[in-house]
């Protein structure tokens, strides 16, 4: 039971581990030129270079602050099944994890938007 736990904590872990750390990337050093193929791709990020490196920057704030905020909340629900049942611990793993999804893609939604508040659909800067 234990080693299961632990799993499902390292589990549990690893979105926002990886938010905080593509986060990190995106804000700091995004990519250089607009591709297709790594980076932050939507039509609207892609239109121009200003709006490449804005929606990194936007996003990779974002994804920072909700993998922050998403860390200790993903361990807590874990400690209330420390040492119980392995199925409820996996039921409840696979809650958080289900949780920890939505707002890594409510990110995406506030990026547009920002994108759309601050750039015309040519993007020029409003």
């Amino acid at each position: 039971m234990l080693g299961f736990w632990i799993y499902m904590l390292l589990m549990d872990l690893l979105i926002p581990a990886m938010m905080i750390g593509i986060g990190s990337l995106f804000r700091k050093s995004p990519p250089k030129r607009i591709n297709g193929v790594f980076g932050y791709r939507t039509k609207r990020s892609m239109r121009t270079q200003e709006t490449w490196d804005f929606a990194h920057r936007n996003f990779g704030n974002l994804w920072v602050k909700i993998g922050l905020v998403m860390l200790p909340l993903s361990v807590l629900p874990l400690i209330f099944v420390y040492g119980k049942d392995v199925d409820l611990i996996g039921t409840v793993g696979g809650i958080i994890t289900g949780v920890q999804i939505l707002p890594m893609i409510a990110a995406i939604f506030l990026t547009e938007h920002a994108l759309k508040e601050n750039f015309d659909e040519y993007g020029r800067p409003l």
